[in-house]
């Protein structure tokens, strides 16, 4: 994690340690002692530097490294083709949540700044950013807001020191480069009671298919006719500006606000118009009624979904962080998934993949059910595309694509033959409706969304069989989890995922008073899971004990519980756990941690959840990445793994009929107790001593 040193520097001026102390010290910040609310970072090195993400589950804004500024902002199921692979990728919008400011007419830069300091508030869902520059301490704050799904609010706080200042906060809009037709403009909503100035940035995808608008405002305390003047700059067509200046006496404290929101075709018909409207609604509504809304939202988040350990602050610091990203990722009542970088950026083109299903829908269904809702909403919405996709191959039911975008077609590059093979994500959606039922008992919601991807799932597995003859079925040219082993045949969790969507079939339809087709339950007793003569469950048929991307035969003890003897679960971790390569994704440690609880072995299940994220944090917030030494954080799906292993290992939980159970489980040494708050459908608090 990242330096939680708390102070001021000594050698710095006193009127400067005051300001700063007197500003770090604002409600909401507590600098004596640091909770396990904040993820703080100082001796920033803006080289070395990753940020964190505030976002609300359609948009996210990734913080930088320079004062004031937002690396970019990213805009959740919003898609157009450029880049990499001649394929779909997630848009990064207009930057309209960057600020400038000068001092006596020299602008701050990196150089410049002292002190400076980051902290992410998770209980708020804001990143506060402190620094001196020149005579001024500046106090920032940023929130993607979670009751407005397209705008966001920032406040920052100006306090002079000892000496007279003139300064000039601007704020700006940025176009990226893959953003045509740009176009800037701003306008003055102008009342009696109220000014509400608008600059506005509009432009096109890259396919001219899409149209993008982003509009902020700056936003005063004070009396109107003690409002500065405002100053629009064009500098060119991928950037403007609107500016003040604002003459500070010794001592003097300007507060201001700037709301920002941003929204494309894609979920609005006019987007200029929306965002201007949805910008002069939160200028009017003020930063007091914004910010307390906001914190509403997210209180009732924490206090029907979390996770505290007693007796060591760290490790539930790193618990909360990786929930407040999946929280900050998705949202109730949408049909938006999660990709593997949620919104913190375009990795992975923003796609959806079984990371959803597998990794980070378990705990939001534990915790959230109604944010794991949307995730399957969003596979729901795309079953025709799926439907036609298992015709293009030559099947029946519905193949759901491996990376899927807007449209629900398959969106992997052609280079990649995880496309066409990797097959077993069908299984994974199937099983996460399923789930789902289970949880919830919502025999609805079941009929009308559940059963049609159950049963197109089981009619897919039904004709992708090849049929040998009794006990002889097969599924050939695959890849399963491990995808450093491509077209194998028989891969064990492909199959046995497969097998568990064909019942999983049966049993939705006896729910459902629909005569199920005999044919499921006849495929699935007839395809195989391969076994090593000593027993040991074979990963594939050719597979001969090479080193493993990621844990692939063991997830079929957990999450899955295909296998469920606690002999052949045991001598299956221990063949695949050292052959599980440390290049691979970290979520596999995951597995073994869970696994390993499960079996009573808690030393061995502490190691590898430490594992499971330790190795992948990087500067200065411990934001994970996917692989030790990768550069494309946040890693949301590692996220949803190390949960599990929270969830599933330390506390026990397992989905059944009847909702959530919890089997036996035991704690890391440190940790007194943990407490699960919100399990299941009916709220339960779960709790496990040392």
């Amino acid at each position: 994690m990242a330096n939680r040193k708390s102070g001021v520097n000594p050698s710095f001026p006193t009127w400067v340690a005051a300001v700063l102390t007197a500003l770090l010290a604002l409600p909401g910040e507590n600098v004596a002692a640091q909770s396990s609310w904040e993820v703080v970072a100082m001796d920033i090195d803006p080289h070395n530097y990753y940020g964190v993400t505030v976002a609300n589950g359609m948009i996210g804004i990734v913080s930088a490294a320079e004062p004031m500024h937002a690396k970019e902002v990213v805009i959740n199921g919003v898609y157009d083709n450029y880049q990499r692979g001649r394929v779909s990728n997630v848009l990064k919008g207009f930057n309209h949540a960057s600020m400038k400011l000068d001092i006596d007419g020299d602008p701050i830069r990196w150089k410049d700044v002292s002190n400076y300091r980051q902290t992410l508030d998770m209980r708020e869902a804001k990143l506060i950013t402190t620094f001196t520059a020149a005579k001024v301490s500046v106090r920032h704050e940023m929130a993607a807001l979670r009751q407005l799904p397209f705008t966001a609010l920032i406040n920052i706080t100006v306090t002079n020191g000892p000496e007279p200042a003139e300064i000039t906060p601007m704020s700006v809009i940025e176009a990226p480069d893959h953003l045509r037709n740009v176009r800037n403009y701003f306008a003055q909503v102008d009342r009696p009671h109220a000014l509400v100035p608008l600059m506005t940035s509009v432009g096109e995808s890259p396919s001219g298919r899409l149209t993008i608008a982003a509009t902020s405002s700056f936003v005063f305390p004070q009396p109107r006719d003690q409002w500065p003047d405002l100053i629009h700059e064009d500098w060119d067509y991928n950037m403007h500006l609107v500016k003040f200046r604002k003459k500070l006496a010794p001592g003097d404290e300007f507060r201001f606000s700037l709301v920002a929101t941003t929204c494309a075709s894609e979920q609005c018909s006019d987007p200029q118009n929306e965002a201007e409207r949805l910008t002069v609604f939160a200028a009017l509504e003020g930063p007091e009624r914004l910010m307390r809304r906001h914190r509403d939202a997210w209180q009732e988040l924490w206090d029907t979904g979390n996770i505290f350990v007693e007796g060591d602050i760290d490790a539930e610091r790193d618990i909360r962080f990786a929930l407040y990203h999946l929280y900050s990722f998705a949202r109730a009542g949408t049909a938006l998934s999660l990709s593997p970088m949620g919104l913190s950026g375009l990795g992975y083109n923003g796609h959806v993949f079984w990371d959803t299903e597998l990794w980070m829908y378990p705990p939001l269904l534990m915790l959230q059910p109604e944010i794991a809702r949307s995730s399957l909403e969003y596979r729901f919405a795309r079953l025709d595309a799926a439907k036609q996709n298992a015709f293009a191959h030559g099947f029946g039911g519905a193949m759901f694509p491996w990376e899927s975008a807007a449209d629900g077609s398959e969106a992997t590059p052609v280079w990649a033959l995880t496309g066409p093979f990797q097959q077993h994500i069908t299984a994974c959606i199937a099983w996460a409706h399923w789930k789902y039922f289970q949880v919830t008992g919502d025999t609805d919601w079941l009929q009308n969304r559940g059963w049609p991807v159950i049963e197109a799932a089981a009619d897919f597995w039904a004709s992708r069989v090849e049929r040998k003859g009794p006990g002889a079925f097969t599924i050939d040219n695959v890849i399963g989890a491990n995808e450093w082993q491509e077209n194998v045949d028989d891969n064990a969790f492909t199959n046995g995922m497969a097998i568990t969507a064909l019942h999983y079939a049966t049993r939705a339809a006896k729910t459902l008073g629909h005569e199920p087709d005999p044919d499921w339950n006849y495929v699935a007793e007839n395809v195989p899971i391969l076994k090593f003569p000593d027993g040991t469950t074979k990963e594939n048929r050719s597979y001969d004990g090479a080193s493993i991307k990621q844990a692939d035969v063991n997830l079929l003890s957990y999450p899955i519980e295909f296998i469920v003897e606690s002999a052949q679960v045991k001598r299956d971790l221990e063949y695949y756990a050292p052959r599980m390569s440390p290049l691979g994704p970290a979520m596999g440690n995951a597995i073994l941690s869970i696994l390993y609880n499960q079996l009573g072995e808690t030393k061995k299940s502490a190691k590898a959840f430490a594992a499971s994220y330790k190795p992948i944090q990087v500067p200065p917030f411990g934001v994970i990445a996917e692989t030790a030494g990768g550069a494309n954080p946040y890693f949301a799906t590692g996220a949803g793994g190390m949960l599990q292993a929270v969830l599933a290992g330390f506390g026990g939980l397992r989905i059944r009929d009847d909702g959530i159970a919890q089997i036996p489980s035991t704690l890391p040494a440190k940790w007194k107790s943990l407490r699960i708050v919100g399990v299941g459908r009916d709220d339960l608090e779960i709790i496990v001593k040392n």
